[in-house]
């Protein structure tokens, strides 16, 4: 379908008038409520929905705020401070009196079909908000913005061909979300099966795949200081010296890199004077980097490097003799042990962090530890299963994430061709 072809087939000749958004729809003002005042009043599964700031929303019981600030009619919410954006809501609600909404009363105009091209011209209104030290847009801004009304004289024909937008644009946000939804269970699956064919712990009964896989043979707990060849941290150089940084050759990984789970390329590099002059070391790829230290939630993470690299004094490394030990086995394993290595590291102070000493006495499962080929073969196929799904959940250029993120630019391809309609002269 061509979106152009398709729309000028759809308006076939007719007229279309620009008329501001203030002149088609209502605007309705919000309620006088104080961040304190929504937590107090929250309930989960309460009716009415209070929208704030950004992402912040509560629930409450139509008793808890007065009457008049309710909107029960389907409604687009501006959310016209911070992040500038367009809501579609058609469930009763309100929101703080900063934001406004607007809803139909005018039988011939859809109400989704102002929505969606709102969301197209979400940029337009993040420009005019960023001239503000806090970006913001007013009543006004969004009052005398025009939108396209097709065919403004035969009310039935303008509905029903905005009926017939907002119908594609539905279908193509459906993909998108039953997509989306896809992808949740299938990462539910795939953490259920990585704890299940990482649980050895004896007296458990084991999955039923993973005991196969075993067909009796010993697994033996044994800390990280055995199993691995070298645990080390890196080091930062001097980061004043750009002799230590500029035309870098040599991959710098930072702790919140961690987050990537496999590297294959890093934001920083430093020179070779900046590895020789400070307590950066190189790791070889096919290793196994750990967080020790980090803000919020990074401490205890793990990556597995892809590329030889060096790494900050916040992250350690584990190499492994490949002969013995699946490094991406290690990986997945120590990736279930997230909340086990932040309890260790917890410390007094609050904030706590792992060190090398803590790693090293860390246990991990080793199968069949006196044939080590046997043992290799075991852990080589639960890395293969487990790389299966992490390329289904996680992958952007395979699997479910790469199918969501072409249906999304599929979807704004449409979207922005549905709304191409021809502007009067005085407006382009």
């Amino acid at each position: 379908m061509s979106g152009l072809s398709y729309l000028e087939k759809l308006l076939d000749g007719v007229e279309v008038e620009w008329k501001p958004l203030g002149k088609v729809l209502e605007r309705t003002k919000g309620t006088k409520i104080t961040a304190g005042q929504m937590k107090e009043l929250h309930k989960d599964g309460a009716p009415i929905k209070i929208f704030a700031g950004g992402k912040t929303i509560v629930f409450v019981n139509f008793d808890d705020i007065p009457e008049k600030n309710i909107n029960r009619e389907p409604s687009i919410i501006v959310k016209s401070r911070g992040i500038i954006e367009f809501e579609y809501y058609d469930k009763p609600f309100s929101h703080k009196n900063e934001m406004w909404a607007y809803h139909s009363n005018n039988y011939a105009i859809h109400i989704k079909y102002i929505y969606y091209f709102m969301r197209v011209n979400e940029s337009y209104f993040q420009k005019i908000a960023s001239k503000m030290q806090m970006p913001q847009i007013a009543t006004p801004d969004t009052d005398k913005f025009k939108v396209p009304i097709p065919c403004p004289d035969n009310p039935e024909r303008s509905l029903a061909i905005q009926s017939e937008i907002v119908r594609i644009l539905d279908a193509f946000t459906a993909l998108t979300n039953e997509l989306t939804n896809e992808l949740k269970l299938r990462k539910q699956q795939y953490n259920y099966y990585r704890e299940q064919l990482l649980s050895f712990d004896d007296g458990s009964t084991k999955f039923a795949y993973l005991e196969k896989l075993l067909d009796g043979a010993e697994v033996e707990w044994k800390v990280l200081g055995d199993v691995a060849k070298k645990i080390y941290s890196g080091g930062t150089p001097d980061t004043k010296k750009t002799e230590y940084w500029e035309g870098g050759t040599f991959p710098w990984m930072s702790s919140g890199e961690v987050n990537l789970k496999t590297v294959k390329e890093t934001e920083k590099y430093i020179t070779e004077a900046g590895l020789n002059n400070s307590s950066a070391k190189l790791v070889p790829k096919n290793s196994v980097v750990m967080a020790l230290a980090g803000q919020g939630k990074t401490r205890g993470k793990v990556a597995r490097t892809r590329i030889a690299l060096t790494t900050n004094q916040s992250l350690a490394a584990l190499t492994f003799d490949e002969k013995k030990i699946n490094s991406d086995y290690i990986f997945y394993f120590l990736e279930t042990q997230y909340e086990s290595l932040r309890q260790i590291s917890s410390g007094n102070s609050g904030r706590g962090g792992l060190n090398l000493q803590m790693i090293s006495a860390y246990k991990v499962p080793v199968p069949c530890p006196n044939n080590p080929e046997k043992s290799l073969a075991i852990q080589s196929e639960i890395v293969r299963i487990l790389d299966k799904f992490d390329t289904l959940t996680n992958s952007i250029s395979e699997g479910l994430p790469r199918e969501i993120e072409l249906r999304k630019k599929q979807y704004e391809h449409y979207r922005n061709l549905l709304f191409s309609f021809p502007k009067p002269v005085a407006d382009n």
